[in-house]
Order: C-alpha cells, then structure tokens, then sequence
C-alpha cells in the first residue's frame, strides 16, 4: 500500500440503476471490478490487493434532492488513465450508448492543450470523468 494514494472516491447519485449503466460500464471498460454491492449501492476496484483505489456508487435516503452541478465549488472531475490513444477514442465511440455525452466537442480530442489527448465526458447526473491517453 502506497502512502497518500487514494483508497476510495464515493459518488452519490439519485438514480442509482442509471449510475450503475454508465458508470458501471466505464468501471468495466477500464479494469475495475465490481466487489461488493448493497441495497443502497456498489464497489469497483482497480485491483483488489491492498493500495488499490476503489470508487463506490451510492444512493439512498441521504442523498439530498438538488442536481449536481460540476461548475460549482468542490469536485470538477475524475480523471482516469484510458490507454492509448485508440482506446480512449473506442470509449468515446461507445459512451453514449451507455449514457456518457461528450463535453467539449468542438475542441475533442485536444480540449486539455494542444499536448494533452483526452476526453471529457458528464453522465446523464451531470458527473463529470476525462479519460487521458498514454503519451504517443
């Protein structure tokens, strides 16, 4: 285990089944497994072993009634290693039919700098992730 890595990001939404599809696939589509789940909810590991990070969704009776709003104070985004440059764009071509839409299409692949092959995705709760490829 590896002193200040992140051992688990909680997400809550209002729609957990919703969350479940397009997060889950993406979950998947990176590596993570699904580890444990709850009435209220789910783990994804990257890994599993001690020092691995895992990302909870989570919904229920806590879960205030208001939208998430990426703009607004706090967390903007989860940024994930994606692979290469094919398979970040593999992702992208499949994402909406797992209720992902592209952010800053006009600028894809290079809305980060000219330098930076990324994309920025918001789920149907309005969540931001940005998928980063591997240096060419």
């Amino acid at each position: 285990m590896t002193r200040g890595a992140v051992h688990h990001v909680e997400l809550w939404f209002a729609d957990l089944p919703r969350a479940e599809r397009s997060w889950g696939w993406l979950l998947g589509a990176l590596g993570y497994a699904r580890t444990r789940e709850w009435a209220d909810g789910c783990a994804w590991s990257s890994g599993g072993a001690p020092g691995s990070t895992d990302v909870v969704l989570e919904s229920g009776p806590d879960v205030a009634d208001a939208s998430h709003e990426r703009r607004r104070p706090g967390v903007n985004h989860l940024a994930f290693h994606a692979g290469t440059r094919a398979e970040v764009d593999a992702l992208v071509r499949d994402a909406p039919a797992h209720g992902w839409t592209l952010l800053f299409a006009d600028r894809h692949p290079h809305a980060g700098g000219p330098d930076h092959y990324a994309a920025y995705l918001e789920d149907g709760e309005g969540l931001e992730v940005e998928l980063v490829a591997a240096p060419a």
